[in-house]
């Protein structure tokens, strides 16, 4: 086992973040996959892997990355990337299946849906769709089919956490009669590391679960005992379609509408498991299958932990890689607006950087709540993603992740930090927040870009040129302001704490202090 090369596609994403480390630890030699490389280069285990830049609907750069490799885990899927995301599923399959043919790789490893025996919605549709042409595609293909993924940073987990967290009484769609057999992300990862030593004879779907039947409803109410939150009133009505249900799903929680309707059509499927034939080619995850409420407890843990590896807006991503970027000292993209400041601040360099790297999420921006609230509001309104992604982790950020409704483009620690917008606008946003000097002082440095498009773009611009002042002023002012009272804080407890320990030091007994020599 030990060498063999196993090449990981999304590894920016949900699972493909997750498994490259459990490839890692079990002793493979990994490539990822990706078509920026850069997204991939702040996370844990990036010094420890090959990188490959590609796009699967690139036949050539999907042939050089697959070159020498054993095993090749498909994990691509553009669920939430519009309407033509089945045409992109199917285009990017057949490329890489014809790819990995010609490359002469042993196997393909593809995580699915369950597909059950009655009308698929769109999604599942298109996931089925994948299978079967990675199946016929002349490579050995174990195509793993799950239902919804209980883990901490999943779409399906963070949708049922915050429809149960946030309402006591709902009214709900039909869809939370059907039944469903969750399984927790541990044994995915499980079953996606051991299918790599499957032999070349197997080639076949298999259906993972985890042990447990459940309706939506029966985990809304486990969910909110595990949380230790009140019984929670579920009342079904039938005349929410999926269209409305997805409006109430990205109204109430993180998950964007776009991402919502995919994930609430498939709810009206019933996914249970038809067979455990897995269980003959791949022995069980140790401890045996995890069980639903033991998925909570440990999604939960990790949420409260601050300890989230991966979440799901970590692979969706608005815009085109030709989009133009807003780097100096040219910048050669048309028309560009600029709202430039700098603040000093009386605070050294490293606090600072602190409060700059943990903006966003439960700390908010720094000026004018309200008026960031409407915006993330009306964001959602429209189709967008809103504020409520909030971070993955409350203190540091990886290039490609996101934070509320911009994601990080560039991190220099402690001195640049750039976040590009992924609200709806008629134009390309960037913030910039870095640190520099003025006057021959520590300072806040930030600058504001929109690249408009078309009259709407620049009519955007300047009718909300007059607020600038009290929202990215404000912000400046504000981060500069908050680095001087974190230090300020700091240094006064660790003031208290050495007259603490010089009061004891001078008021212990001399027996006492010749026992803490000793020890």
């Amino acid at each position: 086992m030990t060498g063999r090369l196993c090449l990981v596609t999304g590894a920016s994403g949900y699972i493909g973040g997750r498994l490259v480390p459990k490839l890692l630890d079990a002793g493979y030699r990994v490539r990822c996959m990706a078509r920026s490389a850069q997204r991939l280069r702040d996370h844990p285990w990036a010094g420890r892997v090959e990188i490959a830049e590609a796009d699967a609907t690139d036949p050539d750069a999907t042939l050089r990355a697959l070159e020498g490799v054993d095993v090749a885990y498909y994990l691509i899927h553009a669920i939430g990337g519009g309407g033509g995301f089945a045409d992109t599923d199917r285009e990017a399959a057949r490329t890489f299946a014809g790819s990995a043919r010609e490359a002469g790789v042993g196997r393909l490893v593809y995580l699915g849906g369950m597909v059950p025996d009655q009308q698929l919605s769109p999604h599942l549709r298109s996931r089925a769709e994948v299978g079967e042409i990675l199946l016929a595609g002349g490579v050995p293909t174990a195509w793993l089919r799950a239902a919804v993924i209980i883990g901490s940073g999943s779409a399906s987990f963070e949708m049922l956490r915050y429809l149960t967290e946030r309402l006591p009484v709902m009214v709900t769609p039909r869809w939370v009669h059907t039944r469903i057999q969750p399984i927790a992300i541990r044994d995915v990862l499980h079953y996606l590391t051991a299918c790599a030593e499957l032999p070349a004879e197997v080639s076949r779907a298999f259906d993972i679960a985890g042990p447990d039947v459940l309706t939506y409803e029966d985990m809304m109410r486990r969910y909110a005992a595990v949380a230790g939150l009140r019984p929670r009133v579920i009342v079904p009505v039938p005349v929410l379609s999926p269209r409305l249900s997805s409006l109430w799903v990205g109204g109430i929680t993180p998950v964007p509408g776009g991402l919502a309707r995919p994930l609430v059509e498939s709810l009206r499927n019933e996914v249970v498991a038809a067979e455990n034939d897995i269980a003959g080619h791949v022995a069980p995850p140790p401890g045996g299958p995890t069980g639903f409420e033991r998925s909570v407890e440990l999604a939960l843990r990790r949420i409260r932990e601050a300890d989230v590896a991966t979440r799901w807006s970590s692979a969706a991503v608005r815009g085109a890689p030709s989009d133009p970027l807003p780097t100096d000292p040219d910048w050669a993209g048309g028309s560009l607006y600029v709202d430039e400041r700098s603040c000093p601040a009386d605070a050294a360099p490293g606090p600072l950087w602190d409060v700059i790297e943990g903006i966003g999420g439960d700390r908010g921006w720094y000026s004018f709540p309200i008026a960031w609230r409407v915006r993330g509001v009306l964001d959602r309104l429209v189709g967008g993603v809103g504020l409520r992604r909030g971070r993955r982790d409350p203190h540091r950020l990886r290039v490609g992740e996101t934070v509320d409704f911009w994601r990080v483009e560039e991190i220099e620690p402690g001195r640049l930090l750039r976040l590009r917008a992924e609200m709806r606008l008629p134009g390309l946003a960037w913030l910039e927040l870095g640190i520099g000097e003025v006057d021959g002082r520590t300072a806040v440095t930030q600058r504001a870009l929109f690249h408009p498009r078309g009259l709407a773009g620049h009519a955007y611009w300047w009718a909300f040129r007059p607020f600038h002042e009290v929202i990215f002023g404000g912000m400046c002012r504000s981060i500069a302001r908050t680095a001087y009272e974190n230090a300020a804080r700091e240094n006064a407890a660790r003031e208290k704490a050495a007259q603490e320990n010089a009061v004891r030091s001078k008021t212990a007994r001399p027996d006492d202090r010749g026992e803490r020599d000793l020890g």
